[in-house]
């Protein structure tokens, strides 16, 4: 019983994680603009995996892919493949929990094939959840690196970021924006974690799942010598007792 709790809590912290995690990889706000130091504050600009966006103070906001793959930096491709990665093993981990769950009966399927799965899901859960950390503080890695690197130039806007966006121009002179941590790394950070979470629990599961062996060993029965010898023996008189009779 205790090992079906744990495998049905993993498999829903399981499935939280992962839903953190595709609403990271969609959500545009990885890096936003640091106003800190900068004169213009009603205008910002925050990017995604996917877009780089231009939002204002009072409520709109224009969004353009990146459309191209070759111009962007490879740390940056790297964690887009980091965050799909994680995201299909993840899903095909769901499918299998979904078939290993002890409430759910598949024809004639044993404990120890569902106990097996159990294992593999648990084991894909934990590879996604690593996947889910790492592209986070790969991209976040790169955010502090730019952000202490980023130096006024009275001439043009540096590069800020990991997206590739030009900086927005400022007051008396053109400062290149810095960028912060956006609420989508923090999302992929606590999905990551969660799904790791649930991945150990279904690691944890597997042992109680899997079925006892029982410790009986069948004999096959043989009569003595000595008993056979008197079995034959009464048969024989039986034998005689029927002659004597007809």
């Amino acid at each position: 019983m205790a090992a079906t709790m744990i495998q049905l809590i993993g498999f829903m912290f399981s499935t939280l994680g992962l839903f953190l995690i595709c609403a990271a990889c969609a959500l545009d706000m990885w890096q936003v603009q640091d106003r800190s130091f900068t004169l213009v504050t009603s205008v910002y600009t925050f990017s995604g995996l996917w877009h780089s966006c231009v939002a204002s103070a009072y409520g709109s906001t224009q969004c353009r892919p990146f459309y191209t793959i070759l111009g962007l930096p490879g740390t940056f491709q790297a964690v887009r493949a980091l965050m799909i990665v994680g995201i299909v093993l993840g899903a095909i981990g769901i499918l299998i929990s979904i078939c290993s769950l002890k409430c759910i009966r598949m024809g004639a399927m044993e404990d120890g094939v569902k106990a097996n799965m159990t294992l593999t899901a648990g084991i894909m859960f934990i590879v996604a959840g690593i996947c889910g950390i790492s592209g986070a503080s790969v991209y976040a890695n790169q955010i502090v690196s730019s952000f202490m690197m980023t130096t006024y130039n009275p001439q043009m806007g540096g590069m800020g970021g990991m997206g590739g966006m030009g900086g927005m121009g400022g007051m008396g002179g053109n400062l290149a924006p810095r960028y912060t941590f956006g609420p989508a790394l923090f999302v992929a950070w606590v999905g990551g974690a969660v799904l790791l979470l649930g991945g150990v629990l279904k690691c944890l599961a597997f042992k109680g799942l899997m079925p006892e062996k029982s410790r009986y060993n069948a004999v096959a029965y043989k009569a003595p010598p000595q008993n056979q010898h008197m079995y034959e023996d009464s048969r024989a008189e039986d034998d005689r007792r029927e002659k004597h009779f007809v």
